[in-house]
C-alpha cells in the first residue's frame, strides 16, 4: 500500500469539504429554500436519545462496547502471555511481550474507566459497578508493574475484568471478548475515557 503524505491528506479533505460545502449552498439556492446553518443541520441529523429507555440502552450499548475491548485487550495481551511464562526472565520475546502488555494495560484501564462512566447512565448497571470502581482505580498503576514482570499484575487485572464481566452479565449487559489491534491500543491507552 502506497504511504501518502499527511500534507496531501490535508489538502485533499479540506478540498472535498469545500466542494460539498459549496454545492449545497448552490443546490440551496437553486431550489429556493431557505438557507440554514451547515453545523445545524449535521447537527439535527445526529441521533441522540430522547427518552430515558433510549439513553439506558445506549448506556449498556456503550458499556458493552468498552468493556469488552478492555477484556480482549486483557487477555490477549497481559492474561494469555502470562499462562504461558512469556513474562518471565530469560522467556523468548520477554521485551516486546511487556511493552505490549504495557500498552494493553494502559488501554483496558482506559476503556474501563468510559465503561463506568457509560454504567452511570443505567441505573441497574451503575449500581451492579459501583462495588467495582476502587477495583478499576486500583489498576492505573498495574501496567508499569507489567513492564517491571510482576506476575501479580496480570491476575489482577484478570480478576477486575472477569468482576466487570459478572456485573455487566448480572444488570442484563453480557461482556464478549473484543480484541483491539496493536494500533488500537497504541491510540486507545491516550485517548480521553
Amino acid at each position: 500500500m502506497p504511504v501518502v503524505p499527511i500534507r496531501r491528506l490535508a489538502v485533499a479533505l479540506t478540498l472535498c469539504c469545500a466542494l460539498l460545502a459549496g454545492s449545497a449552498a448552490w443546490a440551496t439556492n437553486q431550489s429556493g429554500g431557505q438557507r440554514t446553518d451547515p453545523a445545524a443541520a449535521v447537527a439535527a441529523a445526529t441521533p441522540s436519545p430522547t427518552t430515558s429507555a433510549e439513553r439506558q440502552k445506549f448506556a449498556k450499548t456503550r458499556f458493552v462496547a468498552n468493556a469488552g475491548l478492555a477484556a480482549g485487550a486483557t487477555y490477549q495481551w497481559i492474561w494469555k502471555p502470562y499462562k504461558e511464562g512469556k513474562f518471565k526472565k530469560g522467556a523468548h520475546g520477554r521485551k516486546v511481550t511487556l511493552v505490549k502488555a504495557g500498552l494493553a494495560g494502559a488501554f483496558a484501564y482506559n476503556r474501563l474507566k468510559a465503561a463506568v462512566r457509560n454504567a452511570q447512565g443505567d441505573p441497574t448497571l451503575s449500581k451492579a459497578l459501583a462495588p467495582l470502581n476502587s477495583a478499576i482505580a486500583g489498576l492505573k498503576d498495574l501496567p508499569a508493574k507489567l513492564r517491571k514482570g510482576d506476575g501479580s499484575a496480570a491476575q489482577s487485572f484478570n480478576d477486575t475484568l472477569n468482576k466487570v464481566k459478572d456485573a455487566g452479565k448480572d444488570a442484563g449487559a453480557p461482556v464478549k471478548n473484543k480484541v483491539p489491534s496493536t494500533s488500537d491500543l497504541r491510540q486507545g491507552a491516550n485517548a480521553n475515557p
